[in-house]
C-alpha cells in the first residue's frame, strides 16, 4: 500500500531514506530549511558522496515519487508518516546528543498535522526521547492525533542505499498499534524480501541503535589493541583476527585493525550511551574504556610514525586518505584529523591526498598541503602513511612512489599493501600489527 511520507532533513540519513522510500513505491517529500540545498536537489544535484545515491534521486524524481521543499507545514499536512532525520550533534560540554532540531520538528508537526499522523524518529536519539516527544505533543496541542514511533537507521556510509534496500532488520518501537501497521506498510516490500521486522517498545528501539554501534566500536578497539600487542611480540594481527573470526561466536566482521574508528555514528553514539547509562545509575565501564582506548590508539599511531622516521620535527610525511573510511567523503571524527594535527604539532611537514574528502577536511586542518593526486604526496617524503583504505591506494605505482621519496618508508595503517608489492618497489613496509618488511 502506497504511503504519503514526509522526511524532514536532507542530510545523509534523510536523503538516503527519502530516496529509498520512493524506490519502494511511496510518495515522498523531503523537507529542508536550507533553500539553497533544496534548490540544488530539485535540480538533481546531490552534494553527498554516496555510491548510487545521485542516480536513485534522479530516477525517483523523474518517476514523480520524490520531491523537495522548504515548506514543512505543507509537507506534514499531506503526509501519513513524518520521518525526523535531522542532526543530533553532541553538545560541546556533555557530549549528549543535542535534540534541539528534533524537538523543533516535533513542534512543527504538531502545529501542522490535520489528521492521524505517525511521527517517526529516524535520527539517532538517546533512550527516552520518544517518551519526551509524546509529552511535548500532549502539552502543545490537546487532541491532536499523532502517534510516535522510533525507527533507527542502520546505514553504513559507502553502502547506504544497499543497506536500506537489503536491510537485515527493521526495528520499530511504538506504543500505538496504528503506527506499527503504518510502518509495516511502509516497509512491506522489504519484509516480503526477508528483512526481519523487530517490533518493540520505543525505549528498546532507541537502545538497539546505540548498543549496536557501541558493540561494533568495541570490536574495533579490541583488534586495534591486539595490533599494538602483536607489534611488541612479533605476531601477525591479521592471522590472529582470522583465527578468532573462525569462531562463529565471534565472527570475522569488524576485526580489521586501523588507525582508529570514526565517522558520524560510532564515537557519538558510544558517548551518548555512556552518558545515558550514567544518568540511569548503571554505568557501562566497558564502553567507557572503548572510548578511551580509541583516543589513545590514534596517539599511538603518531608515535609509530615518529619512531619510523626518527622523530617528527622537520620530516616530510605524505598522507594517503583523510575520510574516516573509504567510500565516503565524511571526515567527522576521522582518525586522520587527529593524527595529521599531531604530526603538524610535532613539526612534520605534511602533504595529504584523498579522492573525495579534501574539501571537507580543509576547514578542519591547518598547516598542511594538499596534493593533486596520490603520488604527489611522495615528493621528497621521509615516509608515506596510508590512513584510509581507498581501493585505488592498493593499485598505485609503488616504484614511481619510491622514486619520488627521500626515504623508502611506507607506513600502512590499513594493511592494504602486500609485502611483496612494497618489496618489489624498493619500499620498506611498516604494516599495523605485523613486523616490518624490507
Amino acid at each position: 500500500m502506497t504511503q504519503r511520507i514526509a522526511v524532514v532533513g536532507t542530510g545523509y540519513v534523510g536523503l538516503v531514506c527519502g530516496a529509498c522510500f520512493a524506490k519502494l513505491g511511496h510518495s515522498v517529500v523531503c523537507v529542508d530549511r536550507d533553500a539553497d540545498k533544496v534548490k540544488a536537489l530539485q535540480s538533481g544535484v546531490v552534494a553527498i558522496f554516496e555510491p548510487g545515491l545521485e542516480k536513485l534521486v534522479f530516477d525517483e524524481m523523474s518517476a514523480g515519487r520524490l520531491s523537495f521543499t522548504t515548506d514543512t507545514a505543507g509537507a506534514v499536512r499531506g503526509a501519513d508518516l513524518v520521518f525526523v532525520a535531522v542532526g543530533t550533534p553532541p553538545e560541546p560540554k556533555t557530549g549528549n546528543p543535542d535534540l534541539t532540531a528534533v524537538l523543533a520538528v516535533t513542534d512543527a508537526v504538531v502545529d501542522a498535522a490535520d489528521g492521524f499522523t505517525v511521527l517517526v524518529t529516524k535520527s539517532t536519539v538517546p533512550v527516552g526521547t520518544a517518551r519526551r516527544i509524546e509529552s511535548r505533543i500532549a502539552g502543545r496541542r490537546a487532541g491532536v492525533d499523532i502517534a510516535v514511533a522510533s525507527n533507527p537507521e542502520f546505514l553504513r556510509e559507502g553502502a547506504a542505499v544497499k543497506d536500506f534496500l537489503e536491510a537485515e532488520r527493521i526495528v520499530v518501537g511504538t506504543r500505538d498499534k496504528r503506527a506499527l501497521e503504518a510502518l509495516k506498510a511502509v516497509y512491506a516490500p522489504l519484509i516480503e524480501r526477508d528483512s526481519i521486522l523487530v517490533s518493540t517498545t520505543p525505549e528498546t528501539s532507541e537502545l538497539v541503535k546505540h548498543a549496536s554501534n557501541a558493540f561494533l566500536s568495541t570490536k574495533i578497539a579490541f583488534i586495534n589493541e591486539m595490533a599494538r600487542l602483536c607489534e611488541k611480540v612479533g605476531a601477525d594481527v591479521e592471522m590472529v583476527a582470522h583465527g578468532m573470526g573462525l569462531d562463529a561466536r565471534i565472527g570475522p566482521e569488524f576485526l580489521r585493525p586501523g588507525p582508529g574508528y570514526g565517522g558520524s555514528c560510532f564515537p557519538k553514539d558510544a558517548l551518548a550511551l555512556v552518558n545515558a547509562a550514567r544518568d540511569a545509575g548503571s554505568p557501562l565501564s566497558i564502553v567507557e574504556t572503548v572510548l578511551t582506548s580509541n583516543q589513545w590508539h590514534k596517539h599511538a599511531m603518531v608515535t609509530k610514525i615518529g619512531d619510523v622516521v626518527g622523530g617528527l620535527d622537520g620530516k616530510r610525511i605524505g598522507v594517503l586518505g583523510i575520510a574516516f573510511k573509504s567510500g565516503t567523503d565524511d571526515v567527522r571524527e576521522a582518525p586522520a584529523l587527529t593524527i595529521i594535527a599531531e604530526l603538524v604539532k610535532g613539526g612534520a611537514i605534511v602533504t595529504a591526498y584523498d579522492p573525495e574528502a579534501m574539501d571537507n577536511a580543509r576547514p578542519l586542518l591547518n598547516g598542511i598541503s594538499y596534493a593533486d593526486d596520490a603520488l604527489d604526496v611522495a615528493d621528497q617524503a621521509d615516509a608515506v602513511v596510508i590512513l584510509t583504505e581507498w581501493p585505488e591506494f592498493r593499485a598505485l605505482d609503488f616504484a614511481a612512489m619510491r622514486a619520488r621519496m627521500r626515504r623508502p618508508a611506507l607506513i600502512d595503517l590499513r594493511n592494504v599493501v602486500k609485502p611483496e608489492t612494497a618489496h618489489a618497489a624498493g619500499l620498506v613496509l611498516y604494516p599495523l600489527g605485523k613486523p616490518p618488511r624490507a
